[in-house]
């Protein structure tokens, strides 16, 4: 008699602590589900790369977004996401639950999208780039891009291949969820818009260049030079050969045309029949073959002044400099070896 009370009293005591388990789990289900509060604006709530849980959980209850810090973080260990909240910027509300905050926080969902533009990438590259990150519609950024002129001076000429190239500053930029590709594309050129301060535009009209003559010359410089301290000496370079009435025989354009670095021409890729074949045609091509950084735009407006005519790439990208025709042969039978 005693072991069956005995017995009865631990299947008691278990049922007690089951139905204590699971009242328990409810309620703190119920719990990680509810929000702070039932209105309010989203925030951008910012975590920083190495933050802790406890530092994350604590910061959103100083800030009123959750009701308890130390039910964030048990929500957080029992997801199994607890080492696994993401750095960035997160859109958060005081009516968002636990378990949305640690969803979005676990995958990265943040409030912004940031992409970097490399210098010299072109509007090709560059779309490329946002369907990498899923960004954008490459396609409709291209087709944008081809007509898309807010400034008098991005207007072009029926033969260029795209409006915007060359006016898309190489920058990192943090775009909206959601945000449109003319919205995009309209950010980047007023970036560009900006970097061109008054004073470098006041250096262009003493050298008698309009801006698109200086991104066309910059677009030029920043494809062909690998080195940052000889864009200066391949600006001087172009600028003397504009002055002698020779063509500019940039291989950077014949790439451009190509639509991808080639590395050695052929004596036909010089004969493609293009506006921006330099090889073919005096003078610039129709528009900028990349979108140049701001040390190639300056190395075009302070070019260094030399007598050289000519350059070669070495197999390690530097190039040399020839003020005659026979010395620029001599040069590339050196590089050659």
């Amino acid at each position: 008699m005693i072991m069956l009370k005995n017995l009865m009293s631990t299947t008691t005591m278990v049922s007690i602590l089951v139905i204590t388990l699971v009242g328990f789990s409810a309620m703190l289900g119920w719990t990680f589900a509810q929000p702070a509060g039932t209105a309010g604006e989203p925030v951008v709530f910012t975590v920083k790369p190495g933050t802790p849980t406890k530092v994350i959980a604590d910061e959103l209850e100083n800030r009123d977004l959750i009701k308890n810090a130390f039910v964030f973080r048990i929500a957080a260990k029992l997801r199994g996401v607890e080492n696994s909240l993401q750095a960035g910027e997160y859109a958060i509300s005081p009516v968002m639950p636990v378990n949305q905050m640690l969803d979005m926080m676990s995958q990265g969902q943040t409030a912004y999208q940031q992409i970097t533009i490399p210098e010299g990438y072109t509007v090709d590259q560059i779309a490329g780039l946002l369907a990498d990150k899923k960004i954008a519609d490459p396609e409709k950024f291209k087709a944008l891009a081809k007509t898309f002129s807010p400034y008098p001076y991005m207007q072009a000429n029926p033969n260029t291949k795209y409006s915007a190239e060359g006016f898309i500053f190489p920058d990192t930029y943090r775009f909206a969820k959601g945000i449109s590709e003319e919205e995009m594309l309209a950010l980047m050129v007023k970036q560009f818009d900006a970097k061109l301060t008054p004073d470098l535009r006041q250096q262009a009209a003493q050298l008698g260049l309009s801006v698109r003559e200086v991104i066309i010359l910059a677009s030029l410089v920043e494809k062909e030079a690998k080195l940052s301290e000889e864009q200066p000496v391949i600006a001087g370079v172009f600028s003397n050969r504009m002055r002698k009435d020779m063509p500019l025989q940039s291989c950077a354009t014949i790439q451009y045309i190509l639509g991808y670095p080639k590395a050695e021409l052929t004596i036909q890729d010089t004969q493609i029949d293009s506006p921006y074949n330099t090889y073919q045609s005096m003078g610039l091509p129709p528009g900028p073959i990349a979108n140049p950084g701001s040390a190639a735009i300056k190395a075009v407006l302070f070019a260094e002044k030399t007598d050289y005519l000519y350059f070669v790439a070495d197999k390690q990208g530097k190039h040399h400099f020839s003020k005659t025709y026979e010395e620029h042969l001599s040069a590339i039978s050196q590089v050659q070896i």
